[in-house]
């Protein structure tokens, strides 16, 4: 069982007079409680959590069948309120794409969401693609949300100490007393700092090196940029303990170039501002535990049959505590690999791989789907690339957009064509483009294949 006495948590007191044993205000005490009980729960085996699972779904859809219009004409023969919920039953119900999430918000709203979650908060997310879509959450979400961020912090042994740098979308220049939400009140940490993601990789590097933090968050395709700019300048950044990504698919090559660059860890987590957290990196391992206490979480392939381990397969997921607007069986647009159970003891599913979208599969004529990997340290040795993206234009060709320091030679066009094409499959015609820059999608993401063809 971990042991969240190592290292010592910091933990806020709301008494004058005494510092320990700390006592908590109200709001910390609840989150300090729910964490307790997650510490616990991460140990049960799969059949304890799924029939935690399925009292948690048997509230969630009762309250979703009487007050949600939607749900009651998409289940209408399929569910029935007063039979006792198995999971075979669960699963026969629709799924819910992101279409339907964006054209009926008012029939899955719940009319009537329990006062003591909180009142409902309207988010927006604009996803990879660029196609915003609205929801509704309660404070209740964001206890879970918090709970799940201490968890994070409580398997990786964070030192609170030290400084936190988060370079995000939503973040601008600017620091800030604590870590954010999940610590604040709860937990003394060290200060945070914050830069806009839009801003130059060689100024944000500069910005690193001079604000010294124990710890990067951000998206692994600008941690990837940092690390070759750090290679080619010898910047170390001295005193990092450990990068973290979120929000794009990692490549184990991002893993490799933070080793290189500044030798540290890299540390991933999965997450969608649909459903909150989904998956968390293990403290033990490369792949990612499902955050089974928030999310059940089904991997389907294309005949919608639960995926064994090592298949790959469509992301379902089903939020068990969002009463404001119930996300039941939510085909949320991704593609995971289904892991075998963890040798570090905890219950909790695993993920090997968390693919991306859709629109980031390479199509082949013949309708197959593949996850094109090309090493950005490969590519990187191959020739004097800044930043790269590859488009798929027809199952035949795929286009190299490419921001170069220095104009490619014959002879580093040729490794760097021999390189991508030793990635794709056979028949694939690669075209490559100069340009200026490469821009980031509405949402601060970053793609480095993006399909044009059957995207669906």
């Amino acid at each position: 069982m971990t042991d969240i006495s190592r290292p010592p948590w910091p933990l806020q007191s709301a008494l004058p007079g005494i510092v320990w044993p700390a006592i908590p205000p109200p709001n910390a005490a609840t989150l300090l409680a729910l964490l307790y009980q997650l510490d616990r729960s991460q140990w049960l085996g799969a059949d304890a959590i799924r029939t935690q699972q399925l009292r948690q779904l048997d509230m969630l859809l009762k309250h979703a069948f009487a007050t949600c219009d939607a749900y009651r004409s998409r289940w209408a023969g399929a569910y029935d309120p007063n039979a006792a919920l198995t999971y075979d039953a669960f699963t026969r119900l629709p799924l819910l794409g992101r279409r339907t999430l964006q054209d009926d918000f008012d029939r899955l709203r719940s009319r009537r969401p329990p006062a003591a979650h909180g009142a409902p908060i309207e988010q927006r997310t604009s996803g990879s693609t660029g196609a915003p879509v609205s929801l509704l959450t309660t404070r209740l979400s964001g206890l879970f949300w918090d709970a799940f961020t201490l968890r994070d912090h409580d398997w990786h042994r964070r030192d609170f100490t030290r400084k936190l740098a988060v370079i995000r979308r939503e973040t601008e220049l600017g620091t800030a007393p604590n870590w954010g939400p999940a610590t604040a009140g709860v937990i003394a940490t060290g200060p945070s700092v914050g830069h806009s993601i839009r801003t130059d990789a060689a100024a944000l590097l500069d910005w690193l090196d001079a604000q010294r933090p124990g710890y990067l968050f951000s998206y692994p395709s600008l941690v990837a940029e940092l690390a070759r700019l750090s290679l080619e300048r010898g910047t170390r950044l001295p005193g990092l303990l450990e990068v973290r990504t979120l929000a794009e698919s990692l490549s184990p090559d991002v893993r490799r170039l933070c080793r290189d660059a500044w030798d540290v860890p890299l540390t991933d987590l999965y997450s969608a501002t649909e459903v909150g957290y989904i998956a968390l990196q293990c403290p033990s391992h490369a792949h990612y535990h499902v955050q089974s206490e928030g999310v059940l979480v089904e991997v389907l392939d294309d005949g919608g049959r639960p995926c064994s381990a090592g298949e790959i397969g469509r992301v379902v997921v089903t939020s068990l505590n969002n009463f404001a607007m119930p996300l039941v069986r939510y085909d949320i647009g991704d593609f995971a690999e289904v892991g075998s159970p963890c040798d570090c003891g905890r219950g909790l599913p695993v993920l090997t791989r968390v693919l991306g979208r859709v629109r980031n599969t390479l199509v082949t004529a013949d309708g197959k789907r593949y996850w094109p990997v090309f090493g950005t340290r490969a590519l990187m040795e191959a020739a004097p690339i800044r930043q790269y993206q590859f488009v798929q234009k027809t199952p035949q060709r795929v286009d190299a957009r490419l921001v170069v320091t220095t104009p490619l030679t014959p002879e580093q066009e040729a490794r760097f064509r021999e390189r991508v094409t030793s990635q794709l499959p056979p028949g694939i015609e690669l075209a490559i483009a100069y340009v200026d820059s490469i821009g980031r999608g509405a949402g601060g993401k970053y793609e480095e294949f993006v399909s044009e063809v059957g995207a669906g």
